[in-house]
């Protein structure tokens, strides 16, 4: 995603473009398209398999909470010095970015930055769906 500074509205903007897009994991091939969020999540199959996407995502934790199903958690300034030892991240850390913790379900999200230091986008990944 382009970057902005309301990791929210990123966040809010990219799981509306999946959703649309229709890129994202539909368990019931051959039927109609869900055409909201709610019904999309009132069907019991996809509250069990998932979406293998960013939809599975429901909310955005801090740095002072615990991960947990469904929740996103981005990459601290720290973390990114401690782990790949350097505050600003770029492109060409993406490749390394198995080395930043998460589980499945959940996912992790950094601000990439071009090589004058600007941030100029929000990467985001991690695993769902069954």
């Amino acid at each position: 995603m382009p970057y902005q500074e309301d990791l929210e509205t990123a966040f809010v903007e990219l799981r509306r473009k999946v959703f649309e897009e229709r890129d994202y994991y539909w368990v019931h091939k051959g039927d109609p398209w869900p055409e909201s969020f709610e019904e999309l999540w009132a069907d019991e199959i996809v509250q069990e398999a998932g979406t293998h996407s960013i939809l599975d995502i429901f909310r955005i934790i801090g740095p002072d909470d615990d991960p947990d199903d469904n929740t996103l958690e981005p990459v601290t300034e720290d973390e990114a010095l401690r782990v790949l030892g350097t505050a600003k991240l770029t492109r060409a850390h993406v490749p390394e970015f198995e080395a930043f913790a998460y589980a499945r379900w959940q996912g992790r999200c950094a601000v990439l930055h071009d090589e004058l230091g600007e941030p100029r986008e929000i990467y985001f990944w991690g695993a769902s769906g069954d």
